[in-house]
């Protein structure tokens, strides 16, 4: 398989995640119920993503320890750490310079990036985009990964099971936005896809030519740092709503949502 067409494969894997961010364009919904299930749902999503991804990533740990190898446990499990730490402390640190910067834009030029930064649902859809871009990029590495070592079957197997989960994504990166009654213009929509999505289609190039288990850990923990941080944002936002049986069936329904999508790579065989 060719670079190009490799590429394609990753594309095709991120540009999904276009698919729910129009979401963010629909009026929104005048009931705080309604509100408190979209943001819910988001939450169980990347819930479910946060699972997934803290399980691949202590993988290697685990069979560095069933192997009785010590040192390379021990190795990957700092490097676990040191992400979740780096992706959690990191993007606290980097919401208050955004904040500054976007109270400072409202004054000079407006810009697309300026005008999400200066609202607190806009900074966190920003976030949230962030920690998903990590997220996809790791994914992005398995599918370059495996189109460049011949298992095509699986390369493909893997693109529909992450462009499935990339469609889910786009509405959670929404959610804070519709759930302030926020509505994101088309190149807001398309920035955030851009920052999502975008790593996706890196990390496949990348994947081609590069393969390390350590890098992986790196970034899979990176991302799951990210998105806990966004995690606890959002249920910062939930507790702003007084409905706590629907919210608790949102979250339901959100972790359903990705088990259900993860399922087509069970069902494939992969």
């Amino acid at each position: 398989m060719s670079g190009s067409q490799v590429a394609v494969l990753g594309l095709i894997a991120g540009g999904t995640v276009l698919l729910g961010l129009p979401v963010g364009r629909v009026r929104s919904p005048g009931a705080s119920t309604a509100k408190a299930v979209l943001n819910a749902v988001a939450i169980g999503v990347l819930l479910f993503l946060l699972w997934d991804v803290l399980a691949h990533a202590w993988e290697p740990v685990d069979v560095s320890l069933a192997a009785k190898d010590l040192k390379g446990g021990v190795g990957y499990g700092l490097v676990l750490i040191g992400g979740l730490a780096i992706g959690l402390i990191g993007l606290v640190l980097f919401d208050r310079w955004i904040a500054g910067r976007g109270n400072r834009d409202v004054i000079g030029p407006s810009t697309t990036d300026s005008r999400l930064r200066a609202t607190a649902s806009g900074r966190l859809a920003l976030l949230i985009a962030t920690g998903i871009g990590l997220h996809n990029f790791a994914e992005g590495l398995a599918i370059g990964n495996s189109a460049a070592g011949g298992e095509l079957t699986l390369a493909w197997v893997l693109v529909i099971g992450f462009a499935t989960h990339n469609a889910t994504e786009g509405f959670g990166i929404v959610a804070p936005m519709t759930a302030d009654g926020v509505r994101p213009t088309w190149p807001q929509l398309m920035l955030l896809g851009a920052i999502a999505g975008g790593p996706t289609l890196i990390g496949t190039l990348v994947g081609q030519g590069f393969t390390s288990e350590l890098a992986s850990v790196a970034f899979l923990s990176l991302a799951a740092g990210s998105i806990l941080y966004v995690v606890i944002e959002l249920l910062a936002v939930s507790r702003r709503f007084a409905h706590k049986f629907h919210t608790s069936w949102g979250l339901v329904g959100g972790l359903a949502l990705g088990f259900a999508t993860d399922g087509i790579l069970t069902l494939a065989g992969s």
